[in-house]
């Protein structure tokens, strides 16, 4: 499908000079072809409009250019709709392992984007749900942990309606996309990136409960303490005893504009 772009936003990593110049030469660059540009950030050009976050999550877009590390792509799939494409690029950030390669430089990118030399990469996007009310999706992962550090509370993992029920700190979920981050660091493997399926990660279980790797149905969790959610690492929720955590599939994939190769971009990304 050939991507028809009037209307993009631009979401730039926070205080960093490296991403907001690159923001300034994206900006002008689309300008120049009559496209309508949105920035969270001010970016001092011309016939840029500047929104707040709220504004521009009820803005319809045809491309996202998220500029900075993989907080900031993270951010920006918070902040679009349905499954609007964002071109992530890791100018100002870390490993990036999210972003587009940066081995060409941005006006060349720009350049195979307009020429239509490019792939959307599909991913697999989670939502939660507290008793009912929706808090959040998520492109990585929905880790829950317990708030009381002096007691271990019991947590029950409920999918394919088969109850589990051990003594641990808290459970990550987390989508293929995620496997490289929190869950890699609990010893999770690195899963396909279009894999339809989700991982299922114990926080140090008493009992050495095994990390599950499942085609996802809606997985329910309460716990009998209190608990914090986070949602990719950004947002923090507060769930009581006993409330019922939903994790489901979220209505619309998180889609990436790739110009570079296909593969396995996380093994590439990590270095091996």
């Amino acid at each position: 499908m050939v991507l028809q772009i009037n209307r993009a936003a631009i979401i730039t990593k926070i205080k960093n000079t490296l991403a907001k110049d690159a923001a300034r030469y994206i900006a002008k660059s689309l300008d120049e072809k009559k496209i309508k540009v949105f920035s969270l950030e001010p970016l001092d050009v011309n016939n840029i409009y500047q929104v707040e976050p709220a504004e521009l999550m009820n803005t319809d877009l045809d491309l996202v250019f998220a500029i900075g590390g993989d907080g900031t792509t993270l951010r920006a799939f918070r902040m679009v709709r349905k499954s609007t494409p964002v071109f992530s690029l890791n100018i100002g950030g870390t490993r990036g392992i999210l972003a587009e390669a940066n081995t060409k430089p941005i006006e060349q990118q720009l350049h195979d984007i307009f020429n239509e030399n490019y792939f959307y990469d599909k991913r697999l996007r989670i939502q939660a749900h507290v008793d009912g009310k929706m808090i959040g999706a998520a492109l990585n992962d929905v880790v829950i942990t317990r708030t009381n550090l002096t007691k271990t509370p019991i947590f029950t993992i409920n999918v394919f309606d088969y109850p589990v029920s051990q003594k641990m700190d808290g459970v990550i979920i987390s989508t293929p996309t995620g496997s490289t981050g929190h869950a890699l660091s609990l010893g999770g493997p690195i899963v396909h990136e279009n894999m339809n399926c989700v991982m299922i990660l114990p926080i140090a279980p008493v009992n050495k409960t095994p990390a599950l790797i499942l085609e996802l149905e809606d997985i329910v969790i309460s716990s009998t303490d209190s608990s914090k959610i986070i949602i990719d690492g950004q947002q923090v929720f507060d769930s009581r005893s006993k409330n019922n955590i939903t994790i489901s599939k979220y209505p619309y994939d998180g889609v990436f504009l790739r110009i570079g190769k296909r593969g396995v971009r996380q093994i590439e990304k990590l270095g091996f």
